[in-house]
């Protein structure tokens, strides 16, 4: 014959029972907040950069940029949650049409 539950063990079953509902609570609370952290990822996704122009890039695209008389080629990227362009190399990549002519 089992003995019967004493008022301490009743007291702990609804301690035990209640503290599952806090951490269902707790872990549902997680998953909610992960998710709006994962949404504002893939929003932050969406940023462009644009050039002085006008023109707008993606993340990861290259561009020529030109500044104060100056070109360079750059990286549209994120930076501290702000879309910013990255200085890749001095110069542009030109095409000379004298040397495209003679090497057919």
């Amino acid at each position: 014959m089992q003995p019967a539950l004493s008022v301490l063990g009743f007291h702990n079953l609804l301690y035990n029972a209640a503290m599952v509902d806090r951490r269902t609570i707790l872990l549902g609370m997680t998953a909610a907040v992960a998710a709006l952290l994962a949404a504002d990822a893939a929003r932050a996704h969406n940023c462009t950069c644009r050039n002085r122009d006008g023109s707008k890039y993606e993340l990861g695209q290259v561009a020529c940029l030109m500044v104060d008389g100056n070109a360079y080629m750059a990286r549209c990227e994120m930076n501290l949650n702000v879309s910013t362009w990255k200085k890749l190399r001095d110069g542009c990549p030109t095409a000379d049409w004298s040397e495209a002519a003679t090497v057919r």
